[in-house]
């Protein structure tokens, strides 16, 4: 997934342009996006609009963010949207991978009582807006089958640490704290062998920011990031997308060391490269074929 636009989960109008944008998944808001009072209908909007939007082909993916674990509010959630087959849940404000074990029981629970296969709705975890969470990336290694990436907040955690701003003054640059949180979301993505997706860039008028971001998140290892404006998703998806380049070398880097196994340190187009390069090529490849779909 090289973009996640949030759609809130109460705004039918949102809703009804969210297939068009382009975007590779949807990620129907019952959270941040909805006040308390519109927590129930956007639960049965959800709902029908992924009763509605499962069956067609070519759509997007689809995911709802839920509220925290810490609220009551999340497991009326899960009821709501559990029979209508989301492919996969956002959980926010994660505290711990126990959060992310928590939250796989009871889609369980929801998928036996919908007859639906049981593992089939899949996971994201925002692991940087507790500050707890920070301290114990680890546990989300293993936590579930269910993880399918993990990704990270600095606009709940500039909150929580009381700061006066997580930018620096060209509102381009993340402060120190945030860079931390933002290394740490993508080693703990590689050990746990999940996708790796940043976060949003609020400032959805200042394309030219948005494109830096996304190169340099492509550059360090994520592979996609989220998405708060439609007009976002199309720099998104370019700069997520494997250049034909990339491709190509990555192609090459593979088919020589298939037909050469006993191969070691080899200069291909000007670059030496062993066989740790492969896993790399392997990935680019995997990316530039997901956008192909």
């Amino acid at each position: 997934m090289r973009s996640m636009l949030f759609v809130p989960a109460d705004d039918e109008k949102k809703l009804g342009k969210g297939a068009g944008t382009g975007a590779d998944a949807l990620i129907l808001d019952l959270e941040d996006a909805v006040s308390l009072a519109r927590k129930p209908a956007a639960r049965t909007l959800a709902a029908q609009y992924l009763t509605d939007m499962l069956p067609r082909e070519g759509r997007p993916i689809l995911y709802v963010r839920i509220n925290a674990l810490d609220t009551d509010l999340w497991e009326d959630d899960v009821a709501a949207i559990g029979g209508a087959r989301p492919d996969g849940v956002m959980l926010p404000k994660a505290r711990s991978g126990d959060d992310v074990h928590k939250l796989s029981i009871a889609l369980n629970m929801a998928e036996e009582r919908a007859g639906v296969p049981t593992g089939s709705t899949r996971i994201i975890a925002i692991v940087t807006e507790a500050p707890v969470s920070l301290l114990q990336l680890h546990t989300y290694v293993g936590s579930s089958t269910r993880l399918e990436g993990l990704t990270w907040g600095a606009e709940d955690l500039s909150a929580v640490l009381g700061a006066r701003t997580n930018r620096e003054d060209d509102q381009r640059t993340w402060t120190s704290p945030y860079r931390l949180a933002r290394d740490l979301t993508l080693f703990t993505a590689a050990a746990a062998d999940v996708q790796a997706l940043d976060t949003v860039f609020v400032n959805f008028r200042d394309e030219e920011g948005l494109r830096l971001e996304c190169q340099a998140a492509v550059r360090d290892g994520f592979t996609g990031k989220m998405a708060i404006h439609p007009n976002q998703v199309a720099v998104m998806n370019e700069a997520f997308t494997p250049s034909t380049t990339e491709v190509e070398l990555s192609s090459e880097i593979i088919r020589f060391f298939a037909d050469n196994p006993e191969a070691g340190v080899v200069a291909i187009r000007g670059h030496m490269v062993d066989k740790a390069h492969v896993a790399r090529a392997e990935r680019i490849l995997a990316r530039a074929k997901s956008a192909r779909r």
